[in-house]
């Protein structure tokens, strides 16, 4: 069975700083986008396709088959995970999939949130995501690049 070396949160996906610094930390060779409007966009898969470094797979799939391909594989892989809200990730825990550490790495400024840590923008509605995570058994950090200090979740809700 494939191995989840990373679970992120960054509403921007795939960027310089998952491609080098988190790929190298993790040993990561494949990508898992777990995002529905991603998913239906073949504008942006193709964009995401082509931001993926040589030798490094890359699947994207809706919330349900996601967790579907999750539960189901039997690969070797190094999956990192990726995707825009903790929303999905409270989907995929719903849903079954066995995950023990979320990173939080980029939720910026958006309509109905506001400053919950840094740079880290969340709404209320996140922030209840972020606590039905945790209560699941989930660890959920803030941690921008592994070169940073990881910041509990948790502390940061109380």
């Amino acid at each position: 069975m494939s191995e989840i070396v990373l679970a992120r949160i960054d509403d921007r996906l795939i960027h310089g700083q998952v491609m080098t610094a988190w790929l190298q930390y993790t040993d990561g060779d494949h990508i898992v986008i777990i995002d529905d409007e991603t998913a239906k966009d073949d504008f942006l898969k193709t964009v995401m396709e082509m931001s993926v470094p040589e030798g490094v797979a890359l699947d994207i799939f809706s919330v349900d088959d996601g967790a579907a391909f999750l539960k189901n594989d039997s690969g070797s892989d190094k999956l990192l995970l990726l995707a825009k809200t903790p929303a999905v990730y409270h989907d995929l825990v719903e849903k079954g999939v066995n995950l023990s550490e979320i990173i939080v790495g980029g939720m910026g400024a958006a309509k109905n949130r506001t400053k919950f840590y840094k740079n880290i923008s969340a709404s209320e509605e996140e922030k209840v995501l972020f606590k039905q995570i945790i209560d699941a058994g989930v660890t959920v950090k803030v941690q921008i690049v592994p070169s940073d200090k990881a910041t509990d979740v948790a502390g940061l809700l109380k």
